[in-house]
């Protein structure tokens, strides 16, 4: 038994010598992304120490050895690929060839939610799963309707309204969510799979303020909040209030041509890279909106490419921001796709505003941070929110 224990560390030893020994010969370069599985991907490897390969190994054969359950290689393998891509960022991750075919299917820009609905149950004073079918993703990890959940995303539910729990269930699609049934429970990683419609909306409220929500931003959202704008011209409109709450992101050049609606120069948005070197976006000569006055409203679901939008709106001063302090997501993210089908949906980018601030972890403070209350209606909310910008020089 000690014999054929050593054996296997001898060969997995071996096999992490290969390929340390491979990439000292490789030639230096980037990877890259490659969408069609029938393509080859030109791949180099990072010099991996030997100290840090025989530390693995003996790892490996401890948890092989003593786990209290019997772990075959490959699970042992996938646990630690997982764990290494994981492990970067809270983005980052690995995608098995079903979750990367998946994955592929999706059309970014596009938002979704989970395969179910949650209702609150006053007798309970829970909040529970409803309209869950039987064969669905999500029941196939277990969850049944009538289950209570307790959080979603490290936010304990308790305390919010349908709203707001459908904005947390709300986001990009094929991205993932945390869901936490008891207190005492491990959360489930779900998958926003359902899309839902992003049509953008405008009311023009009786003080001639039009509030245009944009929900996520997609490929024709600028020509759409340009469109909005001309149609109420004549209406002797005061301002425009965009409204960003719970908007996920979307393209982010959707957000730079936005940005550049409202702006005639300066930058709107750079981003930075070890791999892929740094980048500018910058605003071209206009003069179209130049004089109107515009507000922005903002919460902790706004996320990056609206993160983006705000920030460059807000550094400019060319917008007055309202709200609570955005999410905090200001990253680009890449597929490595693998030679077994699966892919590495990795962290390449960070987002900075024009005035250099790193988005990631750090989020969008507002200019004046004005929370919706639990006892307010949306409406009195939007009045109020609009009547600051209108009393703002």
């Amino acid at each position: 038994m000690a014999l054929q224990r050593w054996n296997k560390v001898v060969i997995l030893t071996t096999l992490f010598m290969c390929v340390s020994h491979s990439a000292l010969a490789a030639v230096k370069g980037k990877v890259q992304p490659v969408l069609d599985f029938d393509d080859e991907v030109e791949q180099n490897y990072a010099e991996v120490p030997v100290e840090s390969i025989q530390q693995f190994v003996q790892i490996y054969s401890i948890v092989k050895e003593n786990y209290v359950d019997a772990k075959n290689d490959e699970a042992l393998f996938q646990q630690a690929i997982k764990g290494l891509v994981s492990g970067l960022d809270r983005y980052s991750r690995y995608l098995s060839p079903e979750d990367y075919k998946q994955l592929l299917q999706y059309t970014e820009g596009d938002i979704a939610s989970v395969d179910f609905e949650l209702a609150y149950d006053s007798q309970l004073h829970q909040w529970v799963i409803r309209r869950l079918k039987e064969n669905a993703d999500s029941a196939k990890q277990g969850l049944r309707n009538g289950v209570s959940v307790f959080k979603i995303d490290d936010q304990e539910l308790k305390k919010f309204n349908h709203d707001q729990v459908n904005s947390l269930l709300n986001g990009s699609i094929g991205s993932t969510l945390s869901l936490q049934l008891a207190p005492s429970s491990k959360p489930l990683i779900l998958v926003r799979n359902k899309k839902i419609e992003t049509d953008i909306q405008a009311t023009l409220l009786h003080n001639q303020v039009l509030v245009i929500k944009v929900k996520v931003f997609q490929q024709d959202t600028a020509n759409e909040i340009k469109r909005l704008i001309e149609e109420h011209s004549s209406s002797r409109l005061k301002a425009v209030l965009l409204d960003l709450r719970n908007n996920p992101g979307g393209l982010l050049s959707a957000a730079v041509e936005s940005a550049d609606l409202f702006l005639n120069q300066g930058i709107i948005v750079s981003t930075k890279s070890r791999s892929e070197g740094d980048q500018q976006f910058q605003a071209l000569p206009s003069f179209e909106f130049q004089n109107l006055k515009l507000g922005i409203l903002i919460n902790n679901r706004s996320a990056s490419a609206a993160e983006v939008f705000t920030a460059a709106m807000k550094d400019h001063g060319r917008a007055w921001v309202v709200g609570d302090k955005s999410y905090g997501k200001g990253v680009v993210q890449k597929l490595f796709p693998l030679s077994n089908g699966a892919a590495l949906q990795m962290t390449v980018s960070h987002y900075y505003t024009p005035k250099g601030q790193m988005i990631e972890g750090v989020g969008i403070q507002p200019n004046q941070p004005y929370l919706l209350q639990h006892d307010m209606k949306e409406e009195n909310y939007l009045e109020h929110v609009a009547e600051i910008i209108l009393s703002h020089k």
